[in-house]
């Protein structure tokens, strides 16, 4: 696969000058980049391992001196993130994944594939679930009966999807992803420790010892159009409702969504974040790293959560927050300045205290 100058910017919708014939096979970073490589130098700290090294192409940032640079051709890049985005779509190789139905894939005859989807070797497909058309399935996955997937979904290698899932158009799974899995929900017969301790904070009362009856997960999952789900996420099925993603949301790798939760639309979840069941998330909501989210509460339109953040209630629309329990940045920031402060004052506090003792002493 080769590029040349002129087809890379006119994909990106971006200016480009010099030799607009001169063709690329791959994406390099400036210091790494040899002469058939376009080198990615979208900001001026990367100006001296770009004549360094031996690119004679780049994506650069407005105004640079691509002549200084010593190269042939260059395309400027306001925006370079989005610059990235078209890029890495044009040069994308896939993952080679053969077309039409291998033949030891197992397919249900009541399932109802379109045309151009793709089944790979030793995947299942179960009774009445409908491929949307151009879906590519990959190797070793599994669709569950009455699940319904949209058109041009990808499934990436090892995918399962459980019973009655309904997946919008453009569905991208990554490896091992798991939708439709049982609820984590169980009841003991009598109140429990558990029950206790969340109404009173802290004492389970005289709460027996008991076994855990399970609480069956008669709801699915529902998702929306352009929703990508990373490596090893798992999402629930719904307890009596469906769980919910909604239109253009991310989820990470390893991020698990528990039942009965609705994510809005365009919400990016980050890698480890644990949202309980139960939880109404609204629309445009980031969280980040390791976030986690107790049961029951809701989160705003907008709200952003820093990494490692632990959220205990209800978030407004437009909050920021950060810490364990979250609280606003600002507060957040404003505790951490004084825990690092406090080696500090209690030596003072020491000082203040011999000073008074020995005062004390001489009177």
């Amino acid at each position: 696969m080769t590029f040349t100058i002129q087809q890379i910017a006119l994909q990106l919708g971006a200016e480009a000058v010099g030799d607009l014939t001169f063709a690329v096979d791959r994406a390099a970073e400036p210091g790494d980049a040899g002469p058939t490589d376009l080198a990615l130098a979208m900001s001026p700290k990367y100006a001296q391992d770009l004549t360094a090294g031996q690119a004679r192409v780049a994506v650069l940032w407005p105004e640079a001196d691509w002549q200084q640079m010593g190269l042939v051709a260059a395309i400027f890049a306001p925006r370079p993130r989005m610059a990235m985005s078209g890029l890495t779509a044009m040069m994308d190789r896939g993952q080679g994944f053969g077309p039409g139905i291998h033949p030891s894939a197992v397919i249900d005859p009541s399932a109802e594939l379109a045309e151009d989807v793709s089944v790979g070797p030793l995947s299942v497909i179960g009774a009445r679930a409908r491929i949307g058309a151009g879906t590519v399935i990959g190797p070793h996955c599994f669709i569950g009966s009455d699940v319904r997937i949209g058109q041009n979904g990808f499934l990436r290698e090892m995918v399962s999807i459980g019973a009655r899932a309904a997946i919008g158009a453009r569905f991208i799974a990554q490896p091992g992803a798991r939708i439709g899995s049982d609820g984590f929900s169980f009841v003991t017969p009598e109140v429990s420790g558990a029950e206790n301790v969340r109404k009173t904070l802290g004492d389970q009362g005289d709460a027996k010892a008991q076994s855990w009856v399970r609480i069956h997960s008669l709801g699915g999952v529902r998702i929306g159009d352009d929703v990508e789900v990373g490596a090893n996420c798992t999402v629930d099925n719904g307890t009596i409702r469906n769980t919910e993603i909604g239109h253009g949301s991310k989820l990470d790798n390893l991020v698990h969504v528990g039942h009965n939760t609705r994510v809005g639309r365009d919400c990016l979840l980050c890698g480890q974040c644990g949202i309980s069941g139960s939880v109404d998330i609204g629309n445009n909501v980031i969280l980040g790293g390791q976030v986690g989210v107790v049961d029951n509460i809701f989160i705003g339109d907008g709200a952003i959560a820093g990494g490692g953040t632990k959220i205990l209630s209800n978030v407004p629309a437009g909050r920021v927050v950060m810490g364990y329990p979250a609280v606003k940045m600002e507060t957040h920031t404003e505790i951490y300045k004084a825990q690092r402060r406090l080696p500090r004052l209690v030596r003072d506090i020491a000082a203040l205290q011999k000073a008074v003792f020995n005062r004390g002493s001489a009177d």
